[in-house]
């Protein structure tokens, strides 16, 4: 059974305010380091994420699974080359998004031992390395937060930060909050394609239907509980990373096309369901948002970005390696800023530095 993190929390006058004048201090620090210009009558308190290995910051790091990251090389980049269990050599996107909105530095992880009740009300990461909207996929990776597990974190989130800053204050901190959801690349690669077992009953547009009713549903609940501004993240071209270029992509090693030309339907098809969405529900702002064309982009055309390297990782031979085959023993690349992505899989920090802002920037005032 899942174990949700355990605080005890001050009652004292003192405590209190020095509580308060550490969110303040935050605040005031990182607005000044802000990239993104908010309107003025704008406010995002808080940001949450859902999602898998792309916006997980640590949640795994305690679970039997092998969707783990928290020993070296990873994180060489991150706070003097500290491995925290996110899934690059750096910052992964989640971090980045607060640090663009002004909020804090870093995303922590809920399931973080060392959580601090600041974290709770500023925000907090609910994303799962091999997660997906397919239950069944959380379940091939072996202990990955399944959709519904990642909500189940959420409802204990709620209950303590009313324990932080009541009832009144938490409403308000989650109809203002924006909440991320980044997920369906694990669904696509892994549960349908590599192991064949989503084949045996679907084709892929009748599993593509299946997981956009998932994530329909899904939306659906986090609105029940408060959410209001809703960002979704497209599935990125995942024919395009390393690990599938090398199983499937040939002797050459070229961008799986099939691959990709599933994910384009899914997106179109997670598009309308969205649509759909504000439909039924004409309160929330829940805004599709595209990551699949600006990194292609970057993976086609590197050298424009600034990369010596676009079809393999900077870890080992760069083809294969990933979490646990992506480890000490393993020779690392000299310089990770010629690499776009970091492993077989997931991109470093410097492609998702210049993959978040623009996106903010893009999509940002459709939640507000």
């Amino acid at each position: 059974m899942m174990k949700f993190p355990t605080y005890s929390f001050s009652t004292s006058i003192c405590t209190a305010l020095l509580f308060r004048l550490t969110i303040l201090c935050l605040a005031v620090f990182y607005q000044t380091k802000a990239a993104l210009k908010l309107p003025p009558n704008a406010s995002i308190p808080a940001v949450i994420v859902f999602g898998d290995s792309i916006m997980d910051t640590g949640n795994n790091n305690n679970m039997t699974t092998p969707s783990r990251c928290n020993f070296p090389p990873y994180g060489k980049d991150f706070q003097g080359g500290i491995p925290t269990g996110r899934f690059s050599n750096g910052k992964v996107p989640s971090d980045l998004i607060v640090e663009e909105l002004s909020i804090k530095e870093y995303l922590a992880a809920y399931l973080d031992p060392n959580l601090h009740p600041s974290d709770l009300v500023t925000g907090v990461n609910f994303a799962s390395g091999g997660a997906g909207y397919d239950p069944l996929t959380s379940k091939l990776e072996q202990a990955a937060i399944s959709m519904s597990g990642q909500l189940d974190l959420f409802k204990d989130y709620i209950v303590r930060l009313k324990g932080v800053v009541g009832e009144d204050r938490t409403n308000l901190i989650l109809a203002n909050s924006v909440f991320f959801v980044l997920l369906g690349s694990n669904d696509i690669s892994n549960t349908y394609y590599l192991t064949h077992l989503r084949q045996v009953h679907y084709d892929f547009p009748t599993y593509s239907d299946l997981l956009v009713n998932s994530a329909y549903n899904f939306y659906k609940e986090i609105y029940e509980l408060g959410a209001r501004r809703i960002g979704v993240f497209n599935v990125p071209p995942i024919g395009c990373v390393p690990f599938q270029r090398t199983i499937a992509g040939g002797i050459t090693r070229k961008c799986v096309q099939l691959y990709n030309d599933a994910v384009v339907l899914f997106n179109n098809k997670l598009s309308m369901g969205i649509d759909s969405f504000k439909q039924d529900f004409p309160s929330s702002k829940i805004v599709y948002m595209d990551i699949y064309s600006p990194i292609l982009d970057i993976i086609l055309n590197y050298q424009k970005y600034g990369y010596k390297i676009g079809d393999r990782g900077c870890c080992g031979t760069g083809k294969i390696e990933v979490t646990y085959l992506c480890n000490h023993l393993d020779p690392i690349c000299s310089n990770d800023l010629d690499y776009v992505f970091w492993d077989s899989f997931h991109p470093t920090e410097s492609t998702y530095k210049k993959l978040v802002a623009p996106i903010l920037q893009k999509y940002m005032h459709k939640l507000l």
